[in-house]
């Protein structure tokens, strides 16, 4: 493995969906770039999500926003970096089993179509269309959104990936960082490297990295983890939509099998007790799966947010980036992440105002001001 180079513009610390989207957008610019991960590419909160990319974020129109454009960018990533992600149109449904979640979903709509995402209300009659495992006795309607995809997350890490050197990145994997100094000196396992600035988007790991920079970051770590089970006989025709369920039950069909999710056990709730009460869920939603042996499929570790809305945003004492608590969302928001990141290190106005993303919404401290490089686009 050669030498890390003496310095750089950027070096982006972290190797997912998020790093390797800032890594080839800053290198597409013309910025001297270099990634470093710890492990392996897209190990760490990238391999843990559902595969699914989606525009519509239930009561957060900024993240939809970021969605909304990060789709659009999948629509055009084989263009751009010649990798073909499979992109399979399953949408995305959100069931309503009380009166007031649709109150809260028709005061949210006029927002969320503002932010540019297609969603409607349909009955639970047309929910049982759209997912016909769904029980519609158990629901009072959904919130249907189309603009929901199938991926391949590893796909997308990669086609950046590749798209970042064509640019001129380095990208060096397996290099922990072990220290940051104040004049954006950062030291790893392979030697030092001194950066004009640093970005850290580690995901899992973004609050370790922050402290070592001697920076707040309020990112918490949120294990998860993602079961299967078979399909009923005769499976459905078509690729059932990804569903969400107000306890946090989601599926979605996964091959011939069905992914299941619904968070992780409860404080002193054993595995085998968290268990149950999914199979119940299961089976009181979707009762052809009633009595389906559930299987272990991944698990692994998010970046979590206080408020579950990303943080995106500068530091203002120190030449430090970040982009992180993106809490099991990066894969639909990775693109507009990257652009925002590229063009604050650019000195330009983002295409969105993004004060709603600094770390400022939740440690008290001052909003950033459009002199820094955020704030309403031009």
């Amino acid at each position: 493995m050669s030498a890390l180079p003496a310095r750089t513009d950027v070096v982006v610390i972290g190797g997912g969906v998020i790093g390797t989207s800032i890594a080839c957008q800053l290198a597409e610019a013309g910025v001297d770039t270099v990634l470093l991960e710890r492990g392996a590419l897209g190990s760490g909160s990238s391999a843990n999500t559902a595969g699914v990319v989606r525009s519509y974020f239930p009561g957060s129109p900024l993240t939809s926003s970021l969605a909304v454009r990060s789709t659009e960018a999948y629509h055009a990533f084989a263009e751009r970096t010649g990798t073909d992600l499979g992109l399979q149109r399953v949408g995305f449904l959100e069931l309503f089993t009380e009166e007031r979640q649709v109150e809260a979903f028709r005061r949210d709509r006029a927002a969320q179509h503002a932010a540019g995402v297609a969603v409607e209300l349909v009955t639970a009659a047309e929910a049982a269309r759209l997912n016909p495992l769904l029980d519609d006795q158990t629901v009072v309607g959904a919130a249907w959104s189309p603009e929901a995809y199938a991926c391949d997350p590893a796909a997308i890490v990669r086609g950046y990936a590749t798209a970042a050197e064509r640019a001129g990145a380095l990208v060096r994997t397996h290099t922990p960082v072990t220290g940051i100094d104040p004049d954006g000196r950062v030291h790893t396992s392979a030697g030092s490297i001194r950066a004009d600035t640093v970005v850290c988007a580690a995901g899992p790991w973004a609050d370790q990295v922050a402290d070592l920079a001697g920076v707040r970051l309020p990112v918490t770590t949120y294990p998860i983890e993602l079961l299967l089970t078979d399909a009923p006989r005769p499976a459905p025709r078509a690729p059932l939509p990804m569903t969400l369920h107000p306890t946090s039950l989601r599926i979605r069909t996964w091959g011939d099998r069905i992914l299941v999710g619904m968070g992780r056990p409860g404080t002193d709730e054993s595995r085998e007790a968290w268990l149950g009460r999914v199979a119940r869920q299961l089976g009181a939603t979707y009762p052809s799966l009633a009595g389906r042996r559930l299987e272990r499929g991944w698990s692994g570790d998010l970046d979590v947010s206080p408020d579950g809305t990303a943080f995106i945003g500068r530091d203002p004492s120190r030449p430090f980036v970040y982009a992180a608590g993106f809490s099991g969302q990066g894969l639909c928001q990775a693109p507009a992440a990257g652009e925002i990141v590229r063009d604050l290190l650019l000195g330009k106005q983002p295409w969105t105002d993004i004060a709603g993303l600094a770390t400022a919404r939740c440690t008290g401290g001052p909003a950033p001001s459009p002199a820094d490089g955020e704030g309403t686009p031009s």
